[in-house]
């Protein structure tokens, strides 16, 4: 089976990599310095530079494959970035090029919310793009998911440096959080890519417990061995700053950034199969 994974470089897109092998895999980038990276990380890996709004480009980078995982998206949107043409526009390209060539299957990590209705422009950027695979002629499974951990990763560093704090601050303490391990989104993946193309359709996956963001602060300290408190502030006073932030070129936060993360996780993860990682094991192998 020949696989490739667009936004290979991400850390899921290296996880997913580490996790097949670099026999068989082509892993698509936008930028020079990330296939320098990839190149030189796994040597027998086939990485190919790419722009995904290219048509033409994309068609030549699927020459040959025959199933495609999906992981280009942004929760920011700044000058340079916008959200329709890291969500809408490179599904649409991805889509015709896919079309063109001798892919059979796509496999699209989504977010948790995504739906064209939102009033988040975030979740619903991802949520037009999401409906373009479901409803598409090409077989799509979609896989939307909460916050990802794995060693090493941005959220996990994040929490991991929160861990270590006496005093935390956050917007919402009581936000719902039900973050899922990243080897476990791998074994989805997979398994997904296997089932197409009669699993085609979306579904929602998560960790297998669901507690505030307050309670996640407490849980990583404790693998340490150590406390820390979580004072919440107003969300109003962080979408407020987020307004202001966006006026910079490239705003650290923006509103709609903020709206993903502050929205509330519950998913029943009983349906889905898996032999999900705890928490606390979870949180032992980022934290630790």
């Amino acid at each position: 089976m020949t696989l490739a994974v667009t936004g290979a470089n991400g850390h899921l897109g290296q996880r997913m990599i580490r996790a097949l092998g670099a026999e068989g895999v082509r892993a698509l980038v936008r930028r020079p310095a990330a296939a320098e990276h990839l190149a030189a990380a796994h040597p027998a890996l086939d990485v190919q530079l790419v722009d995904f709004l290219d048509p033409k480009a994309m068609t030549t980078a699927l020459a040959g494959i025959q199933q495609v995982v999906h992981l280009v998206g942004i929760l920011k949107e700044g000058r340079r970035s916008s959200y329709r043409a890291a969500h809408e526009q490179t599904t649409e390209v991805l889509l015709q090029a896919a079309a063109a060539g001798d892919v059979t299957g796509i496999v699209s990590v989504s977010i948790l919310g995504a739906r064209p209705q939102s009033a988040n422009a975030c979740l619903a950027s991802k949520g037009r793009a999401d409906e373009m695979l479901l409803h598409g002629a090409m077989p799509a499974k979609v896989i939307r998911v909460p916050m990802v951990l794995g060693e090493g990763d941005y959220a996990a560093e994040d929490l991991r440096r929160r861990a270590h704090r006496a005093v935390n601050f956050t917007f919402r303490a009581a936000s719902l959080e039900q973050p899922i391990y990243a080897g476990d989104l791998i074994i989805a993946i997979r398994r997904s890519l296997d089932e197409l193309p009669e699993g085609r359709g979306a579904c929602d996956l998560a960790g297998p417990e669901a507690l505030s963001r307050r309670a996640l602060n407490q849980r990583a300290a404790a693998v340490l061995g150590r406390r820390t408190r979580t004072l919440s502030l107003p969300l109003g006073l962080g979408m407020a700053l987020a307004w202001l932030a966006e006026r910079l070129p490239e705003p650290p936060v923006t509103r709609a950034m903020l709206g993903v993360l502050d929205q509330d996780d519950a998913v029943d993860v009983a349906a889905s199969g898996l032999d999900l990682r705890s928490l606390d094991e979870t949180l032992a192998r980022i934290v630790l």
